[in-house]
């Protein structure tokens, strides 16, 4: 009997040391539903991703919340109470990310998630201390969107954008960014995301005659009310949030869409960056990757990409600490993503602290035009200005 005793004992031992051993991530992406445009390139990324980090054994355990924040609650739930997962990767947009926060909180879990809003991070406080980002801030894609109006003679503006969080904390950073560089705000309307038609909206911002009109929207859904200021025959520049590059919503909008502008990371365009460009290299190694076995990208599939290459430096720092599979470890990953500098991600360069929680600069954003059916670079940061 103690010798059955002592080989069970020590068989108990192994299979804890086996399950020390094992890195547990969650993923909770929207892969269907309207936001699939850009959950399903976060999944093929991940897809991508390495069975081991650290020398830990990867286990990726992957969900869909088909777009929806209730549906994203009860996944990461599941995540935390069924697989006991380390990390979260995901949700894919802002309102189902900023759905699952007073989860995080409650599971002491780290995060790191692809919605752009600021909010979702700042302040850095209370729940918003266990989620990260990859994506950059609003005000970001915004800094560049502006920058690009004010080289081209850009004095009045206005807005449309989905009537969700996402859209609304576009208005905000492009109503703070156009006041503070004299771009005059002469329209703002809203629209929902399953809407058929926008075409009241562009008849009320066309009369107004700005220089320019921003759409604020995800995916397939910020074609809408681009077609409906084409169908009204609107003749100014049209800028598009970065939730709206992806092949999907090139397709679906075809040669209406010539010439308008987007914000995104410079990542799809990788081949077109100067020599030098921080970011280069590992883009076209993503790029590379990713058309091979999926065919053309969106920027956002390149997010979970860079959310690999930051643990692959959290990690062993968190191991320091703890082992995976406990509340130690999350708290341990938790500082340790608080501190990663300097890592080159596919998207951007990321340098993160307690009071940052996405590290993003204008390396990480670009402006993109439409032209002949793809997307090409407009303008880029100066990197040598920012090098210094």
């Amino acid at each position: 009997m103690r010798r059955i005793f002592v080989i069970a004992s020590l068989l108990a031992v192994l299979a804890l040391s086996a399950l020390a051993q094992e890195l547990t991530i969650g993923v909770n992406l929207s892969t269907t539903g309207p936001a699939a445009s850009l959950g399903i390139p976060n999944k093929n990324s991940v897809m991508l991703g390495p069975s081991e980090i650290a020398g830990l054994k990867v286990k990726y355990v992957i969900l869909d919340d088909a777009s929806d924040p209730t549906t994203a609650i009860q996944n990461v739930k599941r995540l935390v109470s069924e697989n006991n997962i380390d990390l979260l990767m995901g949700p894919s947009i802002t309102p189902t990310s900023m759905a699952v926060l007073d989860t995080l909180q409650d599971a002491k879990l780290p995060a790191i998630v692809y919605g752009s809003t600021s909010q979702i991070t700042s302040p850095q406080e209370g729940k918003r201390k266990w989620v990260f980002k990859t994506v950059p801030n609003d005000d970001v894609f915004v800094a560049a969107i502006v920058g690009h109006m004010l080289k081209r003679g850009v004095k009045t503006v206005s807005m449309i954008a989905v009537n969700d969080s996402y859209g609304e904390s576009w208005i905000k950073a492009v109503k703070k960014a156009t006041e503070e560089k004299g771009i005059k705000m002469v329209g703002i309307e809203r629209f929902e995301r399953s809407d058929a038609s926008t075409t009241p909206q562009a008849m009320r911002l066309a009369r107004e005659h700005p220089d320019a009109v921003v759409i604020a929207a995800v995916g397939t859904s910020a074609v809408t009310p681009h077609l409906s200021l084409v169908e009204r025959h609107y003749k100014g520049r049209i800028y598009q949030s970065g939730g709206a590059v992806n092949p999907d919503f090139l397709r679906v909008g075809g040669k209406l869409l010539e010439g308008s502008y987007a914000a995104q990371s410079p990542v799809i365009v990788a081949n077109q960056l100067p020599d030098g460009y921080p970011t280069k290299k590992e883009a076209v190694k993503w790029l590379t990757l990713y058309q091979k076995e999926y065919g053309s990208p969106a920027p956002y599939a390149a997010y979970p990409w860079d959310t690999i290459k930051i643990l692959e430096a959290a990690v062993p720092v968190a191991l320091k600490s703890a082992k995976p599979g406990t509340v130690q470890f999350r708290e341990a990953l938790r500082t340790a993503l608080e501190n990663v500098q300097g890592i080159v991600g596919a998207a951007a360069v990321y340098s993160m602290s307690a009071n940052n929680h996405v590290g993003i600069n204008e390396l990480g954003m670009c402006v993109l035009k439409v032209q002949n059916g793809t997307w090409v670079l407009s303008q880029a940061a100066d990197f040598k200005k920012i090098k210094k």
